[in-house]
C-alpha cells in the first residue's frame, strides 16, 4: 500500500487519490502526511544530487552494482542527456 502510494506520487498516476485514501484508511491521515513528506524528501534529495553532479561513492557503487544493473538505473542518466 505504501509502495503504491509512493509510485503514484512520483509518477503522478491517476490512481493517486485511491492510493492516498488507502493509506488514510489503513494508517490514518497523519501517517499519510508523514509518508508524503518522506516521498517528497527522497525525491528532492535525488534531484539535488543529480542536478549538482554528486557522484556515487565507490563503496556504494560496488555494493549496489547488481541491483542497479537489474533495474536499469545506470541507464537513467543516459536517457536524460
Amino acid at each position: 500500500m505504501l509502495l503504491a502510494f509512493a509510485d503514484a506520487v512520483i509518477e503522478g498516476a491517476p490512481e493517486l487519490d485511491r492510493a492516498r485514501d488507502a493509506v488514510v484508511d489503513c494508517l490514518g491521515e497523519a501517517a499519510m502526511v508523514d509518508a508524503a513528506a518522506v516521498i517528497a524528501g527522497f525525491d528532492a534529495i535525488t534531484r539535488v544530487a543529480d542536478g549538482s553532479g554528486i557522484p556515487l561513492e565507490p563503496e556504494k557503487a560496488a555494493a549496489t552494482a547488481g541491483w542497479r544493473s537489474h533495474l536499469g538505473i545506470d541507464d537513467f542518466w543516459a536517457r536524460k542527456v
